[in-house]
Order: structure tokens, then sequence, then C-alpha cells
């Protein structure tokens, strides 16, 4: 990548990170997506798909009729950031890039313009900017839109930023990448009354300490402590006035899980202990688990060429576990055989890590996100051949 154009995409990813735009408000970013592929010299750039999901694509004849995606996330998360110093930071309060889809997203505009560049490739390469990653579900609503019946595509590709990771270090997993994961919701009906008189009412506050503790069992001593699995609490709401026992107590929290089996586990314990408690209580109990990512694993073919198109750009690591995390990109991989891998983003001490308000993508890895991207579809229509 030549100094200007690596100086000028590192200005979009600064862009992107002054002006996030949260999960389902991403009109702006894919506006801003568009206007820079149509500097690129792109022509073919469909909008509206599933949301403010931008679909551009590539095509170079020469007799193939082979074809990849290259996906990149847009949406930024209701976090207010702490980088007071950081001449680039957010400029709209209560939201910021704090899981680097400003440097994915710039990324992706950096491998059209080496794929514009670079005459040694045939087929067709689809640049897939999606919407909604974080929990609103942006990959099930581009493949309702027809993503894949409008944009045909043989194999996807995408990737994460890691930090903790060395900088510009690339990780394929040979199979899973990150868990699935689901959201949960118990709410307790009780009686409500004066907090002087609880005899005369049915606490539903108790239901939810004792819940926030029993919850715990499920991983301690209901899995195989050789399987992965997660429950966390996150959310608890309860109570109007401090000399009240409310009518209702509300838990919320997210499972995380490798696989199918682990999953279904966790709801069954979930809602069996829900309901012994409101039972032992005299409460009533509702519960929601909503899974909303699958397991992010690689297909055994595509795992390959995105290692392979890693030589001779960057450090290849083929020994990392998977992440408790997971990826909206799992639906994308339900639908075609692909790879998701990882990109180092350097040392994750002093709140440089995921989700965190001081965290900020590494610049200094866009040459090697836009490389790998380029080569991997490169790569994926001269296998395919």
């Amino acid at each position: 990548m030549d100094p200007e154009f690596r100086t000028r995409l590192t200005g979009w990813r600064r862009h992107l990170h002054a002006h996030p735009r949260v999960t389902l408000d991403e009109a702006d970013t894919a506006a801003f997506v568009v206007a820079r592929l149509r500097e690129l010299g792109v022509e073919d750039i469909a909008t509206g798909i599933g949301g403010h999901g931008v679909v551009a694509t590539l095509h170079r004849g020469g007799g193939s009729n082979r074809s990849v995606g290259l996906r990149a996330d847009m949406d930024a998360l209701p976090i207010q950031e702490d980088n007071p110093d950081l001449p680039w930071a957010s400029t709209r309060p209560g939201v910021m890039h704090a899981c680097g889809h400003d440097g994915h997203t710039a990324a992706l505009l950096g491998a059209a313009r080496l794929l514009l560049e670079d005459p040694d490739w045939r087929g067709t390469i689809r640049l897939i900017f999606q919407p909604a990653e974080e929990g609103g579900g942006g990959a099930r609503h581009m493949i309702a839109d027809g993503l894949f019946r409008r944009f045909p595509m043989e194999r996807i590709f995408g990737w994460h930023n890691w930090p903790g990771l060395p900088a510009g270090t690339i990780a394929v997993h040979d199979s899973a990448v990150m868990a699935a994961g689901a959201r949960f919701e118990l709410a307790f009906e009780g009686h409500a009354g004066h907090a002087a008189l609880p005899h005369l009412t049915r606490d539903p506050m108790l239901a939810l300490g004792h819940a926030i503790v029993a919850l715990q069992s499920i991983i301690a001593r209901n899995l195989d402590p050789l399987d992965a699995g997660v429950v966390s609490v996150t959310m608890a709401e309860a109570g109007e006035v401090s000399n009240q026992i409310g009518r209702r107590a509300v838990l919320r929290g997210t499972a995380r899980w490798i696989r199918d089996e682990t999953g279904a586990l966790i709801e069954s314990r979930i809602g069996e202990i829900a309901r012994g408690i409101a039972s032992a209580f005299g409460l009533a109990v509702s519960m929601e688990f909503r899974q909303g990512i699958r397991v992010t694993a690689n297909s055994p073919a595509e795992r390959e060429i995105a290692a392979a198109a890693a030589k001779g750009l960057a450090p290849l690591r083929r020994d990392l576990p998977p992440a408790m995390t997971g990826e909206d990109f799992s639906w994308f991989l339900a639908e075609v055989p692909g790879a998701f891998v990882w990109i180092g983003n350097g040392p994750a001490e002093g709140g440089r890590e995921l989700h965190n308000p001081r965290y900020d993508f590494n610049d200094e890895i866009l040459p090697v996100a836009s490389g790998w991207l380029a080569a991997v579809a490169k790569r994926a229509l001269a296998e395919s051949a």
C-alpha cells in the first residue's frame, strides 16, 4: 500500500471513529462508505440491504464465473468514550467505536483499492458492509433481504481486530473461532407492599438475589469442566422507593457456548432454577432466552485459503483457542462456506481491550488487514477455479 493512500485510509478510519453511529442508526456511515467507494471508482453499489447494508461488486471477466464475499461491520456501541486526548475521539455523546468496526470498514475500503489496481484476478468479488452487528441481527436481516440470492458468492471471509495479539499477526482457527450466544431475561412477579410489613408481601427482590447466585451453579456444577460455557448476569431492575417491597424484579444477562448441547443445557437449567426459586418464594416467573449468534466456525477448505493468504504478508498463528465472544458473521457462515480470522491489534493494557471506553483501533494494522482481504479474495477465486 503506497504511503499516500495509507494516510488517506487512516484519515477515513479516524473520521468514522469521530462520527460513530450506533446499531440500526448507520445511515451516515453507509453514506460515507458509498462516497468513498465512488471515489475509488467502484460503480456497482447496492444500498439499503437488510437495513443500512451496502454491497459493492467488483467484476472482472476473462472466463471465470467464480465469486467470493468479503465482509466488514459498520456499527458502533452505546458507550461513552474516555479518550479525552484523542484528536479523533467520538463527537457523539454516549456512542463510540469501542470494538474497531471503524477499522474493519476502512480496511475493506482499502482492499477495494488494492483489488481495483491489481490486474491479477478474474471473477466476482462482493464487498459487504454490514450494519447492526452488535446485537441488532444485521447479518440475518441482510440474508432475509436476499443477500446471497441477489449477490451470489461461493465463499465468504471476514476478520476482527484482536487486542492482546501482536499487531498485524493473523490468527486462523481450525474450526470454532467464537462462541454462540443468547440473551436471557427472568421476570419475577410478586405482591407489593410496605417494606415494614414484609409478611404481607411476596418479595421478588429476594428471588432476584437468590437467582443471581444460583445461576452460577450451571457452569460450576452442571457443565463438564472440559466443556466451555458462560452465564453472566449483567442487569438487575427492581424497586421504586426505599420503603416499598416492589411487585416485579427483572434479571438480564448473556449465555455463551461452543457446542449446541451446552447451549441446550444452559437454557434448560436457567428455566429450572428460575421456576424453582419462584415456587419457593410464592412468585410467578417468566423467561425469555433469545439466541442471537451461532458458533463462528471456519470450514476446512476456507481456513486453509485464509492461512495461505497470510503467508508472506504477516506472522501467522494456528494455535489459539476460540474466544467466548460472539460474532454476527456466524449467520453468513451458516449459508455459505467461509472463514473468519483475527488480526492482532497490539497490547490490550490500559483499557485497550474490546468494549472498553478507552479502546481505539490500531491504524498501523490497516495495510495488513486490507492486504489480507485482497489476498484471500484472489486466492479464493483461484482455488475455486
